[in-house]
């Protein structure tokens, strides 16, 4: 009997720290972009930030106002260097630590810096002297954080479009483009010996926007729909995120590199565009956004990947209204420059559960070819369907979905059946924590009115 009390303690702390993660949320980030001319100050921002349950911030540059803004907040906060930066980083080790000694010594640790960005979307840029010298620029970057004694604490990384993929159907067959060849194996050795993530832009947006059936809708907005089974794995995808980080896992495993982290550092759904754009809608908006959050604060991973969420950067924070490109680039926002939401995606820590499902907007017409923006601006990109849901991309910054959207019949009893076995199990596996708790407890009374 003497080893109940710590059997029982045991117990407990396992599920509060359990509870302790689900709540933290550590996992949802936004992007904070900061191509507008009517944005609120950074003072204000981080008040509202801390009204949500946001836990990190993606700034594609390192705007000192906004780092010393967010001290003292706990939020974790992602710097990025400009691509026209990286020739001087990978040049000059000196202007590396120059860059540190600015962009990161003097907020640190009380702005909670987690991770560099070197250069937004550089190997699909089509630049093949970024892309030469991206590695270096990180190992200089790298190499100034480990002479400041943060290489530990502060990772460092790049962030990818879905272009560097050259095959992502089915998911278990993703794959990169083999002409990033050893450029691609040294930047994935480059993580993997630091510690630090691979970072990628997947946007179920641009694949909808590829193919416009209401199932492919459905399936982009984590709606109830028949599914995409993957003919190696026989696993039956509900939705286009998870198919897409699968991918991405894959193309990680078939190099060797599994253990990589993925992290989603740009993902969502604008709610508004221009007159000829299909997708972009407040239902629509709130549907994917909300609908994701929720999906990962169920913490149930995906089908490669389970049991653990992808830490995920939704895009984005507020509109930016002096941006390049369809309107849509500049739509995109969560909440309004006066502080307000556009719509609910669920954020808010006074709402914590499942935002309701909106019912999706499909556009009448399908889109062939379709032009964006990268969202670091940097230039225009244009990507092209080939009608199976493969695109193929040029310019700098693409978003390039290469998740095939094969064709299926609408069974809504199996989709419904299945949809309904997941949440069982998840009500399932509350039920057992909680009726460990209760166990706990009744033990541990039993014991006390023994001794």
């Amino acid at each position: 009997m003497v080893v109940l009390p710590y059997t029982v303690a045991f117990l407990l702390l396992s599920f509060l720290q359990t509870v302790k993660i689900a709540n933290s949320q550590s996992f949802i980030g936004i992007n904070y972009g900061q191509v507008g001319d009517n944005l609120p100050p950074p003072s204000s921002t981080a008040k509202l930030l801390q009204s949500t349950s946001i836990q990190k911030v993606r700034l594609y540059g390192s705007d000192p106002a906004i780092i010393k803004a967010l001290a003292n907040t706990g939020i974790g906060i992602v710097i990025g260097t400009a691509n026209g930066d990286i020739p001087g980083l990978a040049s000059d080790p000196n202007f590396a630590k120059s860059w540190i000694n600015t962009n990161v010594l003097p907020f640190y640790p009380a702005s909670n810096i987690i991770l560099i960005t070197v250069g937004n979307e550089v190997m699909t840029s089509n630049d093949q002297n970024l892309i030469n010298k991206l590695l270096p620029a990180m190992q200089n970057v790298q190499n100034a954080l480990n002479d400041a004694s943060l290489g530990g604490k502060i990772k460092v990384s790049t962030v990818h479009s879905m272009g560097v993929l050259k095959q992502s159907e089915p998911p278990s067959s993703g794959s990169f483009d083999p002409s990033y060849g050893d450029l691609m194996k040294g930047l994935l050795e480059f993580n993997s010996a630091n510690g630090s993530p691979f970072a990628i832009n997947p946007y179920p947006y641009f694949a909808y926007r590829s193919d416009t059936r209401p199932e492919t809708l459905a399936f982009c907005l984590f709606q109830p729909n028949a599914g995409r089974i993957d003919g190696n794995t026989k696993i039956k995808y509900m939705n286009m995120f998870d198919a897409q980080v699968d991918a991405v896992y894959s193309a990680l495993n078939s190099m060797g590199f599994k253990n990589v982290e993925i992290v989603v550092a740009e993902t969502g759904w604008p709610y508004k565009g221009d007159d000829n754009d299909g997708g972009p809608s407040i239902e629509n908006a709130k549907a994917y956004n909300g609908n994701l959050i929720a999906h990962l604060r169920w913490m149930v991973g995906t089908p490669l990947m389970p049991g653990k969420s992808v830490d995920t950067y939704l895009f984005a924070l507020y509109d930016e209204d002096l941006k390049p490109g369809p309107g849509s680039e500049r739509l995109s926002g969560l909440f309004k420059t006066d502080l307000t939401m556009i719509y609910d995606a669920g954020l808010s820590t006074s709402n914590q559960t499942q935002s309701p499902t909106a019912s999706p907007q499909p556009s009448p017409t399908a889109t062939i070819t379709t032009t964006t923006t990268s969202n670091n601006n940097s230039s225009t990109s244009t990507s092209t369907s080939t009608g199976t849901g493969t695109s193929t991309s040029t310019g700098t910054g693409t978003n390039t979905i290469s998740i095939n959207i094969c064709s299926s019949s609408n069974n809504s009893s199996s989709s419904s059946s299945d949809i309904n076995k997941v949440y069982l199990i998840k009500i399932f596996n509350l039920g057992l924590l909680y009726g460990f708790t209760r166990l706990s407890l009744i033990c541990l009374f039993f014991y006390y009115l023994q001794t």
